[in-house]
């Protein structure tokens, strides 16, 4: 390595000006970037990291303000101190940058070849011939299938990890000295995300660029990263060689973030318990072509002739990657998407009920999804959503009970009672999810769907809400179906498991089996891919 940094940031204070006032996103931030390295920022939402980085490349809104002793030098230029037209030389020329949801940084409308040979031509005299060869070198480089035709596909022809691959290419296409890679897979499936993780460390050792790695997911950051900076709340806690911080960790909070993930195993339920859900031979499908003959329509079969059963206080959970069946297979189970096959709940067919009694099924069968904000109507006040379900239910109940019910909710998830006055804005995304599982408690459901309920949340705030779920089930004696691709929140919460793949159950069992004897290849796979620090953390 060079013994010049090739990126030095210098007392790095950004503050942004909002309607409550000034607030200070960046404290006094230092560090060096050198060639070939790759430097981890670690931490939380809110944690200032992004900010960093954004600064850094000039990207931040106008009502920021970067503080007149920073300083950031690249190559010994200072970077602060050049014009818009200066900078725009430095990004995605010297500078590439990866971001965390590619579908937002491509445009739906030009094929994906096009946008990376553009990204070239902005900054190279190059001919569109010329930079079409380098597209697809850069395309075989990133292991995308079928570089010719995927350079005259749009956006939406790719999966996730497809897509990221093309972000990867246009990022390097110039060469960049760093690669500024944000939350890079943080959206993907954990054998995607692998898959992608390695291919970044392949490139960087054949092109020998240094990279600058944002995440809040520490396993990732032990396979990554050379050297780690730690921030919260805007300051740097710690600083350190990646091994030596995951072994001996000065900081409370770095501690605290390396321990904050879901450990062991939930307590089996009583083998005797009753069965709360009998599925069987459930086939999910989609009409993708139709035909004026309709015994010609072509469907795509989501979900293959699934069983399953679920016992009262049981959580089974549902693992697998994304376009396995999972959510579909739950939504078809609860009702919200046709099906075939035989459905029964507490013993009976809901298909064969009236509407009235489907409709007092329906309070015993509940739903948290995976994005609170997207859930939680803005127009409506905590105490208003969380009530909503009673007002369909209940509506006999006056206006001053539906609101104690709703603060007795907000208590049993941990949060203030007062809060049934404000606004889903107000509260931090775990505050949210706590919001959404209150609305769902409220009407004493036996049986909850959890699509993915922790996924959107850091780490120590993932923890915190599976803690409250456990909690909830024991109290309570609730039935979970939970879904998700993050195999250590399954295991920690799950008495079975089921294993999807293309709309079939490769595996099932307990979560013990699944997790310490799993049978099949794909199972392998899947534990094999994520990034588990349980083994390793700190003292």
């Amino acid at each position: 390595m060079s013994h010049s940094p090739l990126l030095q940031v210098r007392n790095l204070s950004v503050s942004f000006q909002t309607n409550d006032g000034v607030v200070n996103a960046v404290n006094n931030v230092n560090f060096e970037l050198n060639v070939g390295e790759t430097l981890a920022i670690v931490g939380e939402s809110g944690s200032g990291k992004s900010v960093s980085t954004n600064a850094l490349m000039q990207l931040l809104p106008n009502n920021a303000r970067i503080d007149a002793q920073s300083s950031i030098v690249f190559e010994g230029e200072e970077l602060l101190e050049k014009s818009e037209v200066q900078m725009r030389r430095v990004r995605g020329d010297r500078i590439g940058m990866i971001f965390q949801e590619p579908m937002t940084s491509l445009n739906p409308y030009l094929r994906v070849g096009i946008q990376v040979a553009e990204a070239m031509m902005c900054h190279r005299k190059v001919s569109m011939a010329q930079a079409k060869q380098r597209v697809l070198e850069l395309f075989e480089l990133v292991h995308l299938p079928n570089p010719q035709q995927a350079y005259s596909k749009y956006p939406h022809e790719f999966s996730g990890g497809q897509l990221q691959r093309i972000m990867i290419a246009m990022a390097l296409i110039n060469e960049p000295d760093i690669l500024i890679a944000d939350e890079p897979t943080t959206a993907l499936d954990v054998t995607v995300q692998a898959e992608v993780l390695k291919l970044i460390k392949e490139i960087q050792s054949k092109m020998g660029m240094a990279i600058l790695f944002i995440t809040h997911d520490l396993g990732v950051v032990r396979y990554v990263a050379d050297r780690v900076l730690v921030m919260c709340k805007g300051d740097v806690v710690e600083e350190g060689d990646t091994q030596e911080l995951f072994t001996n960790a000065k900081h409370d909070y770095t501690r605290m973030l390396i321990n904050a993930i879901p450990k062991g195993s939930k307590d089996p339920v009583d083998a005797n318990a009753p069965a709360l859900l009998k599925a069987s031979d459930i086939r999910v499908k989609f009409l993708i072509k139709p035909h004026f003959i309709a015994s010609r329509n072509q469907y795509f079969e989501a979900v293959k002739g699934i069983s399953l059963e679920l016992k009262q206080g049981e959580t089974l959970g549902i693992v697998g990657e994304s376009g396995s069946g999972k959510s579909t297979l739950g939504r078809a189970l609860i009702g919200l998407l046709p099906s075939t096959g035989e459905i029964e709940f507490k013993g009976m067919d809901y298909r064969k009920l009236s509407e009235v009694q489907r409709l007092t099924l329906k309070k015993d069968i509940q739903m948290v999804f995976q994005d609170p904000y997207g859930s939680l109507s803005p127009r409506m006040t905590v105490g208003e959503i969380i009530t909503e379900g009673l007002l369909v239910h209940q509506p006999h109940i006056s206006k001053a009970e539906r609101l104690q019910r709703a603060r007795k909710a907000l208590e049993e998830v941990r949060l203030d009672a007062s809060a049934i006055n404000r606004y889903p804005h107000e509260f931090s995304g775990g505050q949210r999810q706590r919001i959404a599982i209150a609305r769902a408690l409220i009407l004493e459901p036996s049986f909850i769907l959890l699509d993915e309920p922790t996924s959107a949340l850091d780490r120590s705030v993932q923890l915190t809400v599976i803690d409250l779920l456990k909690d909830i089930q024991q109290r309570r004696n609730i039935g979970f179906l939970f879904i998700s691709h993050d195999l250590s929140v399954v295991k920690a919460l799950s008495d079975r498991v089921m294993v999807m793949q293309k709309g079939e159950v490769m595996e099932q069992g307990s979560a013990e089996e699944i997790f310490h004897r799993p049978q099949h290849d794909y199972t392998k796979k899947l534990i094999a891919a994520s990034f588990d620090i349980e083994d390793e953390v700190a003292a």
